[in-house]
Parts: C-alpha cells; structure tokens; sequence
C-alpha cells in the first residue's frame, strides 16, 4: 500500500492541496483487509496499463466536479441538472469520461467514509451463499458485481447498465478475476426496457435513484422482478449534488416512502449523515447524507 499511496497522495497534493488532510485520514481509517480490496482494484488497473498517475486525475475528476456542485447547490437549493438529455453527452455517453468517473468512483469506495460504510453493510447484510438468479442495475465499475459473485452462489448473474463504457468496465474486471463464464451476464440496455421470465432471487441497485428523472419507475420494476423471498438491496445520495444527479431526495423518510409506494417494504437500512455532523444537523443545513437499505417486495 505504502507506494501506491505516497505517490496518489503526493500528485492529489499537487492537483488538490485542500483535500490532502482528508485523504490522509481516510488511509488512516483503512483497515488491513480494506487495504488489501483497494490494492487489487490498484492492480486490476496497473494490469491495465492505467498507473497510478491516472488513477489520481480519476479520482481528483470525482472530487472537483462534487465540490463544484456544491457550490451550486449551496446557492440555489438544487440540482444543476434534472432531465436525463441534459447529463446523457456529458457523463454515460462520454466514454474518456465516464471511465475516469468509474474509476475515481471506485476508488470512492475505500476513501470516502460513508461509501466505504456502505460497502460493509452490503457484505454484512448479503445472504452468503445464495442460489438463484443475480441482478444487478447500473454496475457501473463492476466491484460491488464481482463482491457479490464472491459471496453469492448463483445460477445466473445480469447487469444491466445504460453505459457502453460501464458495461465495457464491468466486463474488464470479471475478465480479470476469472470471472467471464456463461453464467454470468452484462447488457448494455436501458432497465425498463429490461425483461424477465422468472424472479429473481436478488437485486441490487446502487446510487442509481438520484441520477434518475422518475425514481419510483426503477423500484416499481424492481419489485416486478421480485419474489416475496428476493433480497433487494438500494443506496442513494439525499442532498448530495453531483454533475449526474438529477432527483434531489432531502430526507430518507422521502426515499423509504417513494419505495413503500413502489412495493418495497424495509427490513433494514443504514443512514450515514455529512461526516462530522448528526443526521439532524446534516437536513438542517442540507448537508450530504447517503442512505442503504435491504428490502423485500411488499
């Protein structure tokens, strides 16, 4: 780890000096097998041919672009952006783009506390062993796909995703890990337009819903694809601006009820306020707060 994080930090310092007391806390919460997940992912890339160099300008397009949205956000109480049109050039049909948003998103996973809390509560929470038939919506950079083809053992694995670049990133990572057999699948496919002919047994959609117009569309699917047994699993972002979120939720009672109206009940959840605030003080000053919950169909 320690080369690898002299040089990311050393060229985050350069690029984005006012993030370096953050970085060097979020190496310090890493816990040993963490540090090991994150420098597989490293290795992944460097077999790849991406260095860490570029790794640093992945993760460093993450950090600028969110602190710009929150410069608009602080001003205007709302996203910049709301219709799909809007983001659709910019970010999943910008290949150069979107694989620098994957990986610097990846790289989120492990440094940014609530992501990384996330990740936890998504190993903590999955039903080891599990049989039946995966799903996944909007894989993005494939690691929470390949965790969950780790812990699970399905008959089937799908990913459907909007992006040529994530599904092409997805495919990347599972080829790394051995993990391209028949049974497993990736579609580069709008989710409504996705069909099925049986249940499945689960599904998992992570920080989906805010970059959606119509959120209630992608759980209302969701519970069509469900049996009463499905384990489903949903994060997103409340308050939490970013240059492709378009659906502001301000409170996790409003995403919980968005998804009792679509047909999914609760069975757990995890709500992570701004780091160094209370839940309450993050509403009060429209802090970020990110939210995970597992579910069943209602």
């Amino acid at each position: 780890m320690s080369d690898f994080k002299i040089e990311f930090m050393g060229r985050m310092a350069e690029l984005n000096p006012l993030h370096s007391k953050f970085l060097t806390d979020a190496f310090s919460r890493l816990s040993e097998e963490n540090s090991k997940e994150l420098l597989r992912y490293v290795d992944y890339c460097e077999a790849n041919n991406l260095n860490t160099e570029y790794l640093t300008d992945c993760y460093n397009v993450i950090v600028t672009d969110t602190q710009m949205e929150q410069l608009f956000f602080r001003k205007n109480r709302r996203y910049r952006h709301s219709t799909f049109k809007e983001v659709a050039g910019l970010v999943y049909f910008d290949d150069n783009y979107m694989r620098k948003y994957m990986h610097g998103l990846a790289l989120t996973t492990f440094l940014w506390p609530n992501h990384l809390a996330m990740r936890d509560f998504f190993i903590r929470t999955f039903p080891v062993g599990l049989k039946g038939h995966y799903l996944e919506i909007g894989p993005g950079h494939g690691y929470y796909f390949t965790k969950a083809a780790s812990l699970g053992s399905f008959d089937s694995m799908t990913g459907v995703d909007i992006s040529a670049s994530s599904v092409a990133l997805t495919r990347d990572l599972l080829r790394y890990l051995g993990l391209n057999d028949e049974r497993i699948k990736i579609l580069e496919a709008d989710f409504l337009n996705f069909q099925a002919s049986t249940p499945f047994s689960c599904i998992v959609m992570g920080e989906v819903l805010e970059h959606l117009e119509r959120p209630g569309q992608f759980l209302e699917k969701i519970a069509e694809l469900s049996s009463p047994q499905t384990h489903i699993y949903v994060t997103t972002a409340i308050n939490s601006p970013a240059v492709d979120h378009l659906y502001l939720f301000r409170t996790s009672e409003e995403v919980e009820t968005l998804m009792r109206d679509s047909g999914l009940a609760v069975t757990d959840k995890l709500c992570l306020p701004h780091v160094g605030t209370t839940l309450e003080e993050s509403y009060e000053r429209a802090l970020s707060v990110n939210v995970a919950y597992v579910a069943l169909k209602l």
